[in-house]
């Protein structure tokens, strides 16, 4: 045979196909572009659970914050508040009932408090008070003594005066007056009147 190859002994030559570089570089490529995209996409969910550097937007993370109120004490208003023996008591009957004043007087000494003037209310209160009582003082004493005296008669009606001087503090008896409070109870609202009572502060949780 007249040609480039000739056929020599028993053996022929090998004809060997053109090598796929093309289709390796296609599957690399692809290789790389999947593994970028699966990386990318634990990147995202690494993300969604760890809250991405928030932690507002973290998995499992309330969608909001609720904010509670707690007590917490606070000063006692004890160290304003004076004892009943450091209370003088005017007491002045404006009702048409004789020896009210005196009677009322006597128990309010009983109970600790110093007596003042006992006898008829001024004109402007007598037989004008409707309620059980008209508890009255200078503007100084609406925190301080009436407080302490209003826990003998609870309904009584609370006053001030700015004009008023000195330190003490009618009770003006009115008609529908028949008695002072229960000492018992007198003594509860006092003893709650000087305990240290719990001030809302507010706490977040989430």
């Amino acid at each position: 045979m007249g040609g480039q190859y000739r056929i020599r002994g028993d053996k022929y030559p090998r004809m060997r196909r053109p090598r796929r570089h093309g289709r390796l570089v296609v599957l690399a490529i692809t290789s790389v572009t999947a593994l970028g995209v699966a990386g990318w996409g634990t990147l995202q969910l690494f993300d969604v659970f760890t809250g991405g550097g928030n932690p507002a937007s973290a998995v499992g993370v309330k969608a909001g914050c609720t904010t509670g109120a707690s007590p917490s004490p606070r000063p006692s208003p004890s160290a304003a508040l004076p004892e009943p023996d450091r209370i003088t008591v005017n007491v002045l009957n404006a009702t048409t009932r004789s020896g009210l004043a005196k009677k009322t007087a006597d128990e309010l000494e009983k109970r600790g408090f110093k007596i003042g003037d006992v006898g008829n209310a001024a004109k402007e209160y007598d037989k004008k008070v409707k309620g059980s009582g008209v508890l009255l003082g200078p503007a100084s004493a609406l925190r301080t003594t009436l407080p302490v005296l209003g826990t003998q008669l609870a309904d009584a009606e609370r006053r001030t005066e700015a004009s008023r001087k000195g330190g003490e503090i009618d009770l003006i008896i009115g008609d529908a007056f028949t008695r002072l409070t229960a000492e018992a109870d007198a003594g509860r609202a006092l003893a709650a009147l000087n305990a240290p009572e719990p001030a809302p502060t507010t706490k977040k949780s989430c």
